[in-house]
């Protein structure tokens, strides 16, 4: 199985505490309700769409999270 993955650049781990999150999931819902969980933990650059990968099932999410902010607690 072969998956295309854009390259991490280089300014998204740039020091320790930036994390770059990729998210398989079943489905848009999924993929975006994961990235809101994250989102309301940490400081986070979220993703607006998701992308297929042809011939692959589910969809494939990235986003940027930023470590260094303190964890919300539910």
């Amino acid at each position: 199985m072969v998956l295309y993955v854009n390259p991490i650049n280089e300014t998204h781990v740039r020091e320790p505490g930036l994390v770059v999150v990729d998210i398989a999931a079943a489905d848009d819902a999924t993929a975006f309700a994961f990235q809101q969980m994250l989102a309301g933990r940490w400081a986070t650059a979220t993703a607006q769409r998701t992308t297929r990968d042809p011939g692959q099932p589910g969809v494939r999410l990235r986003c940027y999270v930023d470590l260094h902010q303190e964890p919300n607690r539910p």
